[in-house]
């Protein structure tokens, strides 16, 4: 039998509520908290030692895809996150139907670029990575992060 914690969303003065009246988080912080709340329950009830380290992998690929809604996708629309078996899947919804993409490291002259980072990071860490097209547009990533 597979034990599932599911935190939909985060309390935070700065969330925003959806049309259900649920919060969800409009930054990265808020995101990794979600994750790192969802993460030490699950631990707690199933008194299973939290591993800094894969934690770690989870808080950042929460952060990069939260980053990612914002800079590149108009903003973080939907939020889930869910620890299920040994991984935590962290689902980031936003308004962009644009895939994610990996840009090259330096331009066409060779100048070395600043940031670009954060979608390899996310599939470098994660065991799962999935982009849906949304209904009513946009798209949602999900990604399943080890924990164990």
């Amino acid at each position: 039998m597979c034990e599932e914690h599911r935190i939909e969303f985060v309390l935070q003065s700065s969330s925003v509520a959806d049309r259900r009246g649920r919060q969800r988080p409009c930054k990265p912080a808020e995101a990794r908290r979600a994750v790192e709340r969802a993460v030490t329950e699950r631990c707690r009830a199933t008194h299973t030692p939290c591993d800094a380290d894969t934690l770690s992998d989870a808080l950042l690929v929460a952060s990069e895809l939260a980053t990612n809604a914002i800079l590149h996708g108009g903003g973080i629309t939907d939020f889930h996150v869910d620890v299920v078996g040994p991984g935590v899947r962290v689902s980031v919804s936003d308004r962009s139907d644009e895939l994610p993409v990996v840009r090259a490291p330096v331009d066409p002259r060779g100048r070395r670029r600043v940031g670009g980072h954060g979608w390899p990071i996310v599939c470098r860490l994660s065991r799962d990575v999935r982009v849906t097209d949304l209904p009513s547009g946009g798209k949602c990533i999900t990604a399943v992060v080890p924990l164990f």
